[in-house]
């Protein structure tokens, strides 16, 4: 059985290590076996990724936005419960992408997570969403992701 860690590097990703968080709050709060990660927000070349699906985004950029703060979730969750092999199930993952009027394709968007998380985790990456189109989220970002998971 191969071990998230060990998907995670036949993916060639590497996790980062946890970001700051921008106000006041916590990445990550764990209650009992679930772990409650705060929304991360997508970044490109170390700074927000910013921009609105459906007017200076393509659906396919958004999908890799949400894809790379998969990556960062994974990096958060890593130092919530120390090793990923841990984690039973990803219960949740609620997306907001910043959206222009016309734009409903957030569910294409948030596949970028869901389908990594997918791939790290197998059945237990399988989880319940939310995906839904904002008119704006902090920094100007495109995309922002929270997630909640179970632990052994």
């Amino acid at each position: 059985m191969t071990t998230p860690e060990a998907r995670l590097q036949q993916l060639g990703i590497e996790l980062p290590p946890v970001a700051t968080p921008a106000a006041a709050y916590v990445p990550f709060v764990q209650t009992g076996k679930l772990v409650f990660l705060s929304g991360h927000i997508a970044r490109k070349d170390g700074k927000p990724w910013v921009g609105q699906l459906g007017k200076e985004l393509a659906t396919a950029e958004g999908q890799a936005a949400a894809r790379a703060i998969a990556i960062d979730l994974m990096g958060t969750l890593k130092a919530a419960v120390g090793d990923l092999s841990r984690i039973r199930r990803i219960v949740k993952v609620m997306s907001l992408v910043n959206s222009a009027p016309t734009f409903t394709e957030q569910h294409l968007v948030t596949n970028g997570c869901s389908e990594l998380l997918g791939e790290v985790f197998g059945d237990a990456g399988k989880h319940a969403r939310s995906a839904f189109g904002v008119a704006q989220i902090p920094l100007g970002a495109c995309v922002e992701i929270e997630l909640i998971a179970e632990v052994e």
